[in-house]
């Protein structure tokens, strides 16, 4: 496939090395265009060595070949990484003052942008009108990331990691692997947040990360996806159905209901085990006076058990659980996965160790897969999108022997 890869200059071009590699050791053929500003941040030999191409950022290099027109028209895939607030908006506006800008207004394949900008950038009204205007036209452009920008700044406006990019572009163009063909499943990602009062709520650390690459995985594989999501500031995969909540009580209805025809339900998500016995209405204030506040809580259903009791004798849906645990003075992980898939009646489960910079929010894992022939698979360390294979074919083998 012929990819080009347009560059804009941020600080984030370093990582589009790392979506540049990806292409490559995929056996794809990349051209990579930067802007003169990329070329501020990584230069053209680099580029030119991961790509094994030369490099050019204007029309008048090699004229002979007639560039601005030709890299467009032959293209399969183009993908922008990063996109600057600039590069939007010239590509809105229909600019071409430069080798990438007439790249894209010369391609007929699918364009994908990848935003990476301050946060008053992407949320600045012209940024919106510019995005809008693209995505009216056809032009898939990712939502940015949520997280630490340059200097001492956070908030949405961080690229998006270079193994997720990848999988949204390649899953645009290259056809679906056609082994969930005709199987519907239900994904579920995110943690679920149980409010406390109007401001205040529990919740945990995961980020969907997981469950998004499940769901784009499977719908490449030719499935009809139902993601059911809690609070996950992700892109959608294309070709998959949205379900949002945010308690644990509505995604357990979500789930359920989506899966009544399912033929397999993959809870990736991470629901709060107990929510607030009671919800104030208003915010709850500090008094001052020292005292402890005391917050009774009662415990969440078990979603997993509820849908292998809704199953009943039945063999479908195959019903995958996760278990994301810390050891302790009582046990290891391994330990405490076994006792949870034993007391869960779930035909597979997804084991990981969870702590402050393991797995959650992070872009690479390790994960045991156990089955109830007693098989122990471990997978990793691997990027999410990996991850995600690895725990389909574990599915897929399961639909064949129910």
């Amino acid at each position: 496939m012929r990819i080009v890869l347009g560059v804009s200059g941020g600080i984030a071009a370093y990582k589009a090395c790392l979506l540049l590699r990806r292409f490559t050791e995929s056996g794809h053929d990349v051209t990579v265009v930067p802007t003169a500003s990329a070329l501020n941040f990584v230069g053209a030999p680099t580029w030119s060595a991961l790509s094994g191409k030369p490099v050019a950022d204007d029309v008048w290099t090699r004229v002979e070949e007639v560039p601005h027109v030709r890299l467009g028209k032959q293209a399969d895939l183009v993908v922008v990484a990063p996109a600057t607030a600039d590069l939007i908006a010239k590509a809105a506006h229909g600019l071409a003052d430069d080798l990438l800008t007439n790249t894209l207004l010369t391609a007929r394949c699918p364009v994908v942008i990848a935003p990476a900008m301050h946060t008053e950038m992407w949320l600045h009204p012209a940024t919106v009108a510019n995005v809008a205007t693209l995505r009216e036209r056809g032009v898939h452009v990712m939502d940015p990331a949520s997280g630490r920008l340059t200097g001492a700044d956070t908030g949405p406006g961080r690229l998006r990691e270079p193994a997720e990019i990848a999988s949204y572009a390649l899953g645009l163009v290259q056809p679906a692997e056609g082994s969930l063909s005709g199987r519907h499943v239900v994904v579920s990602a995110g943690g679920t947040r149980e409010p406390i009062d109007p401001v205040r709520f529990i919740g945990n650390r995961s980020s969907g990360k997981q469950g998004y690459a499940l769901a784009a995985v499977a719908a490449r594989r030719g499935a009809r996806v139902t993601l059911v999501s809690a609070n996950a500031a992700l892109a959608v995969p294309d070709g998959v159905d949205l379900v949002e909540v945010e308690t644990t009580v509505q995604l357990q209805e979500a789930v359920t209901a989506a899966g009544k025809d399912a033929d397999a339900v993959v809870m990736a998500a991470a629901p709060a085990d107990y929510r607030s016995a009671a919800y104030t209405d208003h915010k709850i204030k500090k008094t001052g006076s020292g005292d402890d506040l005391v917050l009774q809580l009662v415990e969440n259903p078990d979603i997993v058990k509820g849908l292998v009791a809704a199953r009943g004798a039945a063999t479908a849906p195959v019903i995958v659980s996760f278990a994301a645990e810390t050891g302790d003075a009582t046990g290891s992980v391994m330990d405490h996965a076994r006792a949870k898939f034993a007391r869960k009646g779930s035909d597979l489960q997804v084991v990981n160790e969870v702590g402050p910079g393991v797995t959650f929010g992070q872009d690479e894992a390790v994960i045991h897969i156990l089955s109830r022939a007693g098989d122990e698979t471990t997978v990793g360390p691997a990027d999410k999108v990996t991850l995600a294979a690895a725990i389909w074919d574990a599915v897929e083998h399961q639909l064949e022997t129910v």
